[in-house]
Protein backbone atom coordinates (compact mmCIF):
# COMPACT_ATOMS: atom_id res chain seq x y z
CA UNK A 1 0.00 0.00 0.00
CA UNK A 2 3.02 2.48 0.76
CA UNK A 3 3.51 2.21 -3.38
CA UNK A 4 0.28 3.14 -4.12
CA UNK A 5 0.76 6.04 -1.70
CA UNK A 6 3.74 7.34 -3.03
CA UNK A 7 2.05 7.54 -6.44
CA UNK A 8 -0.87 9.87 -5.00
CA UNK A 9 1.84 11.93 -2.98
CA UNK A 10 3.86 12.34 -6.38
CA UNK A 11 0.05 13.77 -8.03
CA UNK A 12 -0.04 15.70 -5.26
CA UNK A 13 3.27 17.22 -5.47
CA UNK A 14 3.04 17.80 -9.59
CA UNK A 15 -0.26 19.53 -9.27
CA UNK A 16 -2.29 16.69 -10.63
CA UNK A 17 -4.33 14.74 -7.86
CA UNK A 18 -7.47 15.16 -8.66
CA UNK A 19 -10.64 14.81 -6.76
CA UNK A 20 -14.46 14.06 -7.01
CA UNK A 21 -16.81 17.24 -6.61
CA UNK A 22 -20.50 16.77 -5.44
CA UNK A 23 -22.03 18.86 -8.32
CA UNK A 24 -25.87 19.03 -9.00
CA UNK A 25 -26.98 20.82 -12.41
CA UNK A 26 -29.54 23.71 -12.33
CA UNK A 27 -31.28 25.88 -15.11
CA UNK A 28 -30.17 28.87 -16.28
CA UNK A 29 -26.54 27.39 -16.74
CA UNK A 30 -25.85 26.78 -12.85
CA UNK A 31 -25.49 24.16 -10.55
CA UNK A 32 -24.76 23.33 -7.04
CA UNK A 33 -20.90 22.73 -6.03
CA UNK A 34 -20.88 20.48 -2.43
CA UNK A 35 -24.01 22.87 -1.60
CA UNK A 36 -22.78 26.26 -3.33
CA UNK A 37 -24.38 27.69 -6.42
CA UNK A 38 -22.20 28.52 -8.86
CA UNK A 39 -22.02 29.48 -12.78
CA UNK A 40 -21.29 26.29 -14.68
CA UNK A 41 -18.64 26.74 -17.35
CA UNK A 42 -17.38 23.34 -17.18
CA UNK A 43 -20.70 21.23 -18.63
CA UNK A 44 -21.00 19.25 -21.86
CA UNK A 45 -24.90 19.91 -21.73
CA UNK A 46 -24.46 22.30 -24.95
CA UNK A 47 -27.77 22.99 -24.97
CA UNK A 48 -29.04 22.05 -21.49
CA UNK A 49 -31.32 19.45 -21.76
CA UNK A 50 -29.69 17.62 -18.72
CA UNK A 51 -31.73 20.20 -16.53
CA UNK A 52 -34.92 21.06 -19.25
CA UNK A 53 -37.57 20.52 -17.24
CA UNK A 54 -41.01 21.28 -19.75
CA UNK A 55 -38.75 17.95 -21.96
CA UNK A 56 -38.87 16.10 -18.68
CA UNK A 57 -42.55 16.51 -17.76
CA UNK A 58 -43.26 15.40 -21.54
CA UNK A 59 -40.97 12.19 -20.72
CA UNK A 60 -42.92 11.29 -17.54
CA UNK A 61 -46.06 12.29 -18.46
CA UNK A 62 -46.12 10.90 -21.78
CA UNK A 63 -43.74 8.16 -22.40
CA UNK A 64 -43.46 6.68 -18.65
CA UNK A 65 -46.46 5.23 -18.24
CA UNK A 66 -46.68 3.74 -21.77
CA UNK A 67 -43.38 1.96 -20.52
CA UNK A 68 -44.97 -1.27 -18.31
CA UNK A 69 -42.60 -3.02 -15.92
CA UNK A 70 -39.26 -4.29 -16.00
CA UNK A 71 -37.66 -0.42 -16.23
CA UNK A 72 -34.68 0.05 -14.67
CA UNK A 73 -32.26 -3.08 -15.75
CA UNK A 74 -31.98 -4.61 -19.25
CA UNK A 75 -30.26 -7.75 -16.97
CA UNK A 76 -28.29 -9.46 -19.71
CA UNK A 77 -26.28 -8.24 -22.86
CA UNK A 78 -27.68 -7.42 -26.13
CA UNK A 79 -26.61 -10.76 -27.29
CA UNK A 80 -28.57 -13.03 -24.95
CA UNK A 81 -31.86 -10.96 -23.36
CA UNK A 82 -31.16 -7.68 -23.15
CA UNK A 83 -31.74 -6.60 -26.57
CA UNK A 84 -35.00 -4.91 -25.68
CA UNK A 85 -37.94 -3.58 -28.08
CA UNK A 86 -36.03 0.50 -26.83
CA UNK A 87 -32.96 -0.30 -28.56
CA UNK A 88 -34.64 -1.67 -31.62
CA UNK A 89 -36.25 1.87 -31.83
CA UNK A 90 -33.65 4.22 -31.10
CA UNK A 91 -31.59 2.42 -33.76
CA UNK A 92 -34.43 3.09 -36.16
CA UNK A 93 -34.66 6.18 -35.12
CA UNK A 94 -30.84 6.98 -35.55
CA UNK A 95 -30.89 5.12 -39.35
CA UNK A 96 -34.20 7.67 -40.08
CA UNK A 97 -31.49 10.72 -39.31
CA UNK A 98 -28.85 9.42 -41.10
CA UNK A 99 -29.89 7.76 -43.65
CA UNK A 100 -27.50 4.58 -42.65
CA UNK A 101 -27.17 1.58 -40.45
CA UNK A 102 -27.06 2.16 -36.67
CA UNK A 103 -25.23 0.57 -33.68
CA UNK A 104 -26.33 1.47 -30.13
CA UNK A 105 -23.02 1.20 -27.21
CA UNK A 106 -23.19 2.05 -23.51
CA UNK A 107 -20.76 4.69 -23.95
CA UNK A 108 -18.30 7.00 -26.35
CA UNK A 109 -15.81 4.68 -24.15
CA UNK A 110 -17.45 1.09 -25.08
CA UNK A 111 -17.19 2.70 -28.73
CA UNK A 112 -14.60 3.68 -29.43
CA UNK A 113 -12.79 1.00 -27.19
CA UNK A 114 -14.58 -1.81 -29.24
CA UNK A 115 -14.95 -1.14 -32.68
CA UNK A 116 -11.13 -0.74 -34.23
CA UNK A 117 -10.10 -3.88 -32.17
CA UNK A 118 -13.21 -5.74 -34.06
CA UNK A 119 -12.68 -4.53 -37.63
CA UNK A 120 -8.69 -4.34 -38.08
CA UNK A 121 -6.24 -6.70 -37.97
CA UNK A 122 -2.40 -7.48 -38.23
CA UNK A 123 -1.94 -6.02 -41.79
CA UNK A 124 -3.82 -2.91 -41.38
CA UNK A 125 -2.97 0.49 -40.67
CA UNK A 126 -4.49 3.00 -38.45
CA UNK A 127 -3.47 6.64 -38.94
CA UNK A 128 -4.81 9.08 -35.91
CA UNK A 129 -4.61 12.76 -35.09
CA UNK A 130 -1.86 12.58 -31.91
CA UNK A 131 -5.04 14.58 -29.93
CA UNK A 132 -7.63 12.23 -30.48
CA UNK A 133 -9.56 11.20 -27.43
CA UNK A 134 -8.28 8.95 -24.62
CA UNK A 135 -11.11 6.01 -25.82
CA UNK A 136 -9.83 6.24 -29.11
CA UNK A 137 -6.08 5.58 -27.93
CA UNK A 138 -7.17 2.17 -25.59
CA UNK A 139 -8.98 0.96 -28.46
CA UNK A 140 -6.46 1.26 -31.17
CA UNK A 141 -3.60 -0.14 -28.46
CA UNK A 142 -6.04 -3.17 -28.34
CA UNK A 143 -6.46 -3.56 -31.77
CA UNK A 144 -3.70 -5.82 -33.79
CA UNK A 145 -2.93 -3.01 -36.62
CA UNK A 146 -0.08 -1.15 -36.82
CA UNK A 147 -0.28 2.02 -35.36
CA UNK A 148 1.09 6.15 -36.53
CA UNK A 149 -0.08 9.17 -35.07
CA UNK A 150 -0.08 12.37 -37.26
CA UNK A 151 0.75 15.78 -35.85
CA UNK A 152 -2.71 17.40 -34.70
CA UNK A 153 -4.53 18.64 -38.26
CA UNK A 154 -1.35 18.30 -40.03
CA UNK A 155 -2.87 17.03 -43.40
CA UNK A 156 0.24 17.34 -45.49
CA UNK A 157 1.88 14.63 -42.45
CA UNK A 158 -1.09 12.74 -43.08
CA UNK A 159 -1.05 12.41 -46.87
CA UNK A 160 3.00 12.16 -46.82
CA UNK A 161 1.99 9.01 -44.33
CA UNK A 162 -0.69 7.55 -47.02
CA UNK A 163 1.99 7.78 -49.56
CA UNK A 164 4.54 5.80 -47.70
CA UNK A 165 2.26 3.12 -46.28
CA UNK A 166 -0.76 2.58 -48.07
CA UNK A 167 0.91 0.51 -50.93
CA UNK A 168 2.24 -1.98 -47.89
CA UNK A 169 -1.38 -2.00 -45.82
CA UNK A 170 -4.52 -4.10 -46.94
CA UNK A 171 -6.79 -1.36 -44.76
CA UNK A 172 -5.96 1.95 -43.53
CA UNK A 173 -8.35 3.33 -41.50
CA UNK A 174 -8.22 7.07 -40.30
CA UNK A 175 -9.46 8.37 -37.14
CA UNK A 176 -10.32 11.95 -35.91
CA UNK A 177 -12.69 14.06 -33.86
CA UNK A 178 -14.45 16.39 -35.24
CA UNK A 179 -14.64 19.10 -32.48
CA UNK A 180 -11.59 18.34 -29.71
CA UNK A 181 -12.90 18.30 -26.67
CA UNK A 182 -9.39 19.90 -25.11
CA UNK A 183 -8.57 22.51 -27.84
CA UNK A 184 -12.20 23.38 -29.51
CA UNK A 185 -10.89 23.49 -33.12
CA UNK A 186 -12.37 21.37 -35.93
CA UNK A 187 -11.06 18.58 -38.08
CA UNK A 188 -11.24 19.49 -41.61
CA UNK A 189 -13.73 17.09 -42.95
CA UNK A 190 -13.69 17.65 -46.56
CA UNK A 191 -9.87 17.53 -46.64
CA UNK A 192 -10.00 14.38 -44.74
CA UNK A 193 -12.65 12.75 -46.72
CA UNK A 194 -10.65 13.60 -50.35
CA UNK A 195 -7.47 12.34 -48.60
CA UNK A 196 -9.54 8.77 -47.58
CA UNK A 197 -10.73 8.78 -51.22
CA UNK A 198 -7.61 8.80 -52.78
CA UNK A 199 -5.64 6.59 -51.19
CA UNK A 200 -8.83 4.37 -50.91
CA UNK A 201 -8.71 4.34 -46.63
CA UNK A 202 -11.22 4.24 -44.52
CA UNK A 203 -12.54 7.35 -42.08
CA UNK A 204 -13.78 7.56 -38.29
CA UNK A 205 -14.89 10.15 -36.79
CA UNK A 206 -15.72 11.15 -33.22
CA UNK A 207 -18.51 13.87 -33.02
CA UNK A 208 -19.10 13.28 -29.39
CA UNK A 209 -19.18 17.19 -29.36
CA UNK A 210 -20.78 18.12 -32.31
CA UNK A 211 -23.96 15.88 -32.47
CA UNK A 212 -26.99 17.67 -31.33
CA UNK A 213 -24.76 20.85 -31.15
CA UNK A 214 -23.99 21.53 -34.86
CA UNK A 215 -25.17 20.61 -37.86
CA UNK A 216 -28.91 22.04 -39.39
CA UNK A 217 -30.33 18.72 -37.71
CA UNK A 218 -28.19 18.18 -34.83
CA UNK A 219 -26.02 15.70 -36.68
CA UNK A 220 -22.49 17.40 -35.96
CA UNK A 221 -19.72 18.59 -38.56
CA UNK A 222 -20.69 15.58 -40.55
CA UNK A 223 -23.46 17.38 -41.59
CA UNK A 224 -22.77 20.94 -41.73
CA UNK A 225 -20.19 19.93 -43.94
CA UNK A 226 -21.71 17.85 -46.30
CA UNK A 227 -19.57 14.76 -45.70
CA UNK A 228 -21.75 12.29 -44.12
CA UNK A 229 -22.39 9.94 -46.35
CA UNK A 230 -18.25 9.68 -46.87
CA UNK A 231 -17.68 8.70 -43.57
CA UNK A 232 -17.10 4.99 -42.52
CA UNK A 233 -17.34 5.44 -38.74
CA UNK A 234 -19.64 8.28 -37.12
CA UNK A 235 -19.27 7.69 -33.96
CA UNK A 236 -21.69 9.87 -31.83
CA UNK A 237 -22.63 10.12 -28.16
CA UNK A 238 -25.80 10.16 -26.19
CA UNK A 239 -24.01 12.28 -22.96
CA UNK A 240 -23.26 15.56 -24.07
CA UNK A 241 -25.72 17.83 -26.12
CA UNK A 242 -28.19 14.94 -26.14
CA UNK A 243 -28.37 14.67 -22.60
CA UNK A 244 -28.74 11.02 -21.80
CA UNK A 245 -26.42 7.90 -21.48
CA UNK A 246 -24.96 5.55 -24.56
CA UNK A 247 -23.15 5.98 -27.78
CA UNK A 248 -23.71 4.95 -31.42
CA UNK A 249 -21.80 4.56 -34.94
CA UNK A 250 -22.97 4.77 -38.06
CA UNK A 251 -22.02 2.36 -40.66
CA UNK A 252 -22.70 0.31 -43.31
CA UNK A 253 -24.84 -2.57 -42.45
CA UNK A 254 -22.26 -5.23 -43.30
CA UNK A 255 -19.55 -3.41 -40.73
CA UNK A 256 -22.51 -3.53 -38.07
CA UNK A 257 -23.39 -7.09 -38.63
CA UNK A 258 -19.58 -7.64 -38.28
CA UNK A 259 -19.43 -5.26 -35.26
CA UNK A 260 -21.99 -7.43 -33.50
CA UNK A 261 -20.30 -10.83 -33.85
CA UNK A 262 -17.03 -9.43 -33.23
CA UNK A 263 -17.29 -6.04 -31.47
CA UNK A 264 -16.09 -7.28 -27.17
CA UNK A 265 -17.51 -3.99 -26.35
CA UNK A 266 -20.73 -4.57 -27.18
CA UNK A 267 -20.84 -8.43 -26.59
CA UNK A 268 -19.81 -8.72 -23.02
CA UNK A 269 -21.46 -6.01 -21.16
CA UNK A 270 -25.15 -5.95 -20.21
CA UNK A 271 -27.20 -3.55 -22.02
CA UNK A 272 -28.69 -0.31 -21.35
CA UNK A 273 -31.68 -0.13 -19.18
CA UNK A 274 -35.03 0.05 -21.05
CA UNK A 275 -36.09 3.78 -19.52
CA UNK A 276 -32.56 5.14 -20.36
CA UNK A 277 -33.28 4.01 -23.49
CA UNK A 278 -37.01 5.58 -23.70
CA UNK A 279 -35.18 8.92 -23.03
CA UNK A 280 -32.68 8.86 -25.45
CA UNK A 281 -35.72 7.98 -28.06
CA UNK A 282 -37.48 11.05 -27.27
CA UNK A 283 -34.30 13.25 -27.45
CA UNK A 284 -33.63 11.50 -30.46
CA UNK A 285 -36.68 12.58 -32.11
CA UNK A 286 -37.06 16.09 -31.08
CA UNK A 287 -33.09 16.67 -31.58
CA UNK A 288 -33.91 18.18 -35.21
CA UNK A 289 -36.31 20.83 -35.05
CA UNK A 290 -33.28 22.16 -31.70
CA UNK A 291 -32.17 25.03 -34.33
CA UNK A 292 -33.58 27.71 -31.65
CA UNK A 293 -30.89 26.41 -28.76
CA UNK A 294 -27.85 25.56 -31.22
CA UNK A 295 -28.07 29.14 -32.50
CA UNK A 296 -28.53 30.25 -28.60
CA UNK A 297 -25.49 28.33 -28.20
CA UNK A 298 -23.46 30.34 -31.01
CA UNK A 299 -24.45 33.11 -29.52
CA UNK A 300 -23.29 32.31 -25.98
CA UNK A 301 -20.21 31.30 -28.18
CA UNK A 302 -19.85 34.70 -30.09
CA UNK A 303 -20.23 37.05 -26.92
CA UNK A 304 -17.53 35.05 -24.64
CA UNK A 305 -15.28 35.46 -27.88
CA UNK A 306 -15.71 39.24 -27.58
CA UNK A 307 -15.64 39.24 -23.96
CA UNK A 308 -12.11 37.75 -24.09
CA UNK A 309 -10.93 39.36 -27.40
CA UNK A 310 -7.14 40.24 -27.32
CA UNK A 311 -6.51 38.63 -23.60
CA UNK A 312 -3.15 36.87 -24.13
CA UNK A 313 -3.50 32.84 -23.19
CA UNK A 314 -7.28 33.06 -24.47
CA UNK A 315 -8.41 30.65 -28.01
CA UNK A 316 -10.97 33.07 -28.74
CA UNK A 317 -11.45 31.97 -32.95
CA UNK A 318 -14.87 30.42 -31.46
CA UNK A 319 -14.36 27.52 -33.99
CA UNK A 320 -16.52 25.72 -31.79
CA UNK A 321 -18.46 26.42 -27.71
CA UNK A 322 -15.18 24.76 -26.13
CA UNK A 323 -12.74 28.02 -25.85
CA UNK A 324 -9.38 26.37 -23.78
CA UNK A 325 -7.50 28.93 -21.97
CA UNK A 326 -3.55 28.52 -21.73
CA UNK A 327 -1.73 28.57 -18.55
CA UNK A 328 0.58 26.41 -19.03
CA UNK A 329 1.78 25.26 -15.00
CA UNK A 330 -0.37 22.82 -13.37
CA UNK A 331 -0.67 24.31 -9.74
CA UNK A 332 -1.22 27.76 -11.88
CA UNK A 333 -4.17 26.39 -13.55
CA UNK A 334 -5.42 24.95 -10.15
CA UNK A 335 -5.21 28.63 -8.25
CA UNK A 336 -7.22 29.89 -11.39
CA UNK A 337 -9.98 27.62 -10.96
CA UNK A 338 -9.53 28.09 -7.51
CA UNK A 339 -10.04 31.82 -7.80
CA UNK A 340 -12.92 31.24 -10.17
CA UNK A 341 -14.82 29.25 -7.89
CA UNK A 342 -14.90 32.12 -5.25
CA UNK A 343 -16.07 34.12 -7.56
CA UNK A 344 -19.29 32.42 -8.16
CA UNK A 345 -17.89 30.47 -11.38
CA UNK A 346 -16.97 26.63 -12.05
CA UNK A 347 -14.71 26.59 -14.68
CA UNK A 348 -11.92 23.52 -13.97
CA UNK A 349 -8.74 22.60 -15.22
CA UNK A 350 -7.38 20.35 -17.11
CA UNK A 351 -4.40 18.55 -16.75
CA UNK A 352 -2.22 16.23 -17.99
CA UNK A 353 -2.40 13.51 -18.93
CA UNK A 354 -6.19 14.88 -20.12
CA UNK A 355 -3.85 17.07 -22.18
CA UNK A 356 -0.17 17.32 -23.08
CA UNK A 357 2.61 18.20 -20.24
CA UNK A 358 3.13 22.01 -19.64
CA UNK A 359 -0.64 22.72 -21.63
CA UNK A 360 -2.30 22.91 -18.49
CA UNK A 361 -5.80 24.93 -19.16
CA UNK A 362 -9.07 26.18 -18.19
CA UNK A 363 -11.21 24.68 -20.41
CA UNK A 364 -14.95 27.04 -20.79
CA UNK A 365 -17.36 24.78 -21.91
CA UNK A 366 -20.55 27.48 -22.92
CA UNK A 367 -23.42 26.05 -23.16
CA UNK A 368 -27.12 27.23 -24.58
CA UNK A 369 -28.84 28.57 -21.09
CA UNK A 370 -25.52 30.50 -20.18
CA UNK A 371 -26.82 33.77 -19.45
CA UNK A 372 -25.03 37.36 -20.74
CA UNK A 373 -24.35 39.00 -17.47
CA UNK A 374 -22.86 36.02 -16.01
CA UNK A 375 -20.42 35.68 -19.09
CA UNK A 376 -19.37 39.25 -18.49
CA UNK A 377 -18.74 39.26 -14.80
CA UNK A 378 -16.88 35.73 -15.34
CA UNK A 379 -14.80 37.26 -18.47
CA UNK A 380 -13.49 40.11 -15.94
CA UNK A 381 -13.05 37.90 -13.29
CA UNK A 382 -10.46 35.57 -15.63
CA UNK A 383 -8.65 38.65 -16.64
CA UNK A 384 -7.76 39.72 -13.37
CA UNK A 385 -7.10 36.13 -12.03
CA UNK A 386 -4.62 35.77 -15.14
CA UNK A 387 -2.95 38.84 -14.73
CA UNK A 388 -2.54 37.80 -11.21
CA UNK A 389 -1.18 34.33 -12.48
CA UNK A 390 1.87 35.92 -15.54
CA UNK A 391 2.78 38.55 -12.60
CA UNK A 392 3.37 35.72 -10.17
CA UNK A 393 5.16 33.20 -13.05
CA UNK A 394 7.22 36.42 -14.01
CA UNK A 395 8.14 37.35 -10.53
CA UNK A 396 9.20 33.36 -9.83
CA UNK A 397 10.97 33.43 -12.92
CA UNK A 398 13.09 36.51 -11.80
CA UNK A 399 14.25 34.50 -8.46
Amino acid sequence: MNHFSDQLSTLQQSGLLRQMRHTDAREGGMALLNGTPVVNLSSNDYLGLAVDAALQREWVQQVLPAMGDALFSASSSRLLTGNHSYYERVEAQLERMYGRSALFFNSGCHANMGILPALTGKDDLILSDKLVHASLIDGIRLSEATHVRYRHLDYERLEALLREHRHRSRRVFIVTESVYSMDGDVADLPRLVALKQQYDALLMVDEAHAVGARGEHGLGVGEETGCLPHIDLLVGTMGKALSSVGAYVICDETVKQLLINRCRTLIFTTALPPVNMAWSLLVLERIRAMNSLREQLRRVTATMVQQLAGHAGVSVDGQSNILPVMIGDNHAATRVTDGLLDAGFMALSVRPPAVPPGTARLRLSLTANLQPDDLSRMAGVLKTLLEVSRNNNAEAQRR
